[in-house]
């Protein structure tokens, strides 16, 4: 169960905050880690949506441990104080998966959510839990959109004289396109039976 009822746009920071823990909860899944180490990895996932700082991590690892989802141990250190290795109880590694398999339409719709979900999402077990949360993905990408709108049409980039919202818009077609490819050839294989 998880520990947040309603949505989590609803409190404060909760998109960066479900987007760490997801972070902090798939790389304790791989291997023991330190607080330093953790920190590292989840700025080279998440840094340039926003750096992680210490007071926004150290908070968030309190949360999962009291959630009973961590577990922190002093460990001495080589040459200085000691230091705190983190790994994931059996209750965590559980929590990992049940979000995984179970992303919020925010995780499937924010790309940055997207992307945090996606590195982790080889800790579902079962390929036709991981194609499901694929066909969500394709399923919105499959929509009509754009960043601009003429009462409920999506305005197309030839539409406009601005060279720089056309070059948004086809940023956005051209990443759109190669992702569609993707999610079709890893959903072929994923139900195909090829396994990843």
């Amino acid at each position: 169960m998880s520990m947040y009822s309603g949505s989590d746009v609803q409190r404060p920071y909760g998109r960066m905050r479900c987007m760490l823990e997801l972070a902090i909860l798939g790389f304790l899944y791989d291997a023991e880690l330190h607080g330093y180490d953790l920190r590292k990895r989840i700025a080279a996932l998440t840094g340039h949506v926003k750096p992680v700082a210490e007071s926004t991590l150290y908070p968030a690892i309190k949360r999962l441990e009291k959630a009973g989802w961590l577990r922190r141990e002093t460990r001495p250190g080589a040459v200085a104080a000691p230091r705190h290795a983190l790994t994931l109880t059996p209750e965590g590694r559980a929590e990992l998966r049940r979000r995984l398999a179970e992303p919020s339409d925010l995780d499937i719709t924010d790309e940055n959510r997207w992307f945090a979900l996606l590195a982790f999402l080889r800790h579902l077990d079962d390929p036709a839990q991981q194609a499901a949360v694929l066909h969500r993905r394709l399923a919105f990408l499959e929509q009509p959109s754009s960043f601009f709108y003429e009462g409920d049409r999506p305005l197309l980039a030839e539409e406009f004289d601005d060279p720089f919202r056309q070059g948004m818009l086809a940023v956005a077609r051209a990443t759109t396109r190669a992702e569609l490819k993707w999610l079709h050839a890893t959903l072929s294989a994923l139900e195909g039976g090829a396994a990843y």
